[in-house]
């Protein structure tokens, strides 16, 4: 009898190591695919942060073009050459948001300065 009780518990141990082994494996991949779908928000998030740098930009420089335009009177040349000011700032604000270009140290200025 206790033979017939043991052997039982063992089946019963060893299906629940089987099911308990496939909740793992089904929770793995729900975690692999968590860690993708985070993966891709981030790279939307950065999208949208980088284009939303560079747009900034550019209307900046119009706006302070079109000011400047007004109180002067310099029409069209103060929006133009403002615009191409803000068009490059916006490319170099993405490039420093990528990475691609450093931004600059005060304290490496300091130093070089003594």
């Amino acid at each position: 009898m206790t033979d017939d009780r043991d052997e039982g518990l063992e089946q019963r141990r060893a299906q629940l190591g089987a099911e308990l082994a496939s909740k793992r494996a089904a929770v793995r991949e729900d975690e692999r695919g968590e860690i993708r779908a985070e993966e891709g928000r981030k790279g939307y998030a950065q999208a949208m942060k980088l284009s939303s740098e560079f747009i900034a930009a550019i209307i900046v420089g119009v706006v302070l073009g079109y000011v400047l335009d007004r109180f002067i009177g310099t029409t069209p040349w103060g929006m133009i050459i403002f615009l191409l000011l803000g068009f490059c700032a916006g490319v170099l604000n993405v490039l420093r948001s990528a990475g691609k270009v450093a931004t600059p140290e005060l304290d490496e200025r300091k130093t070089d300065k003594k």
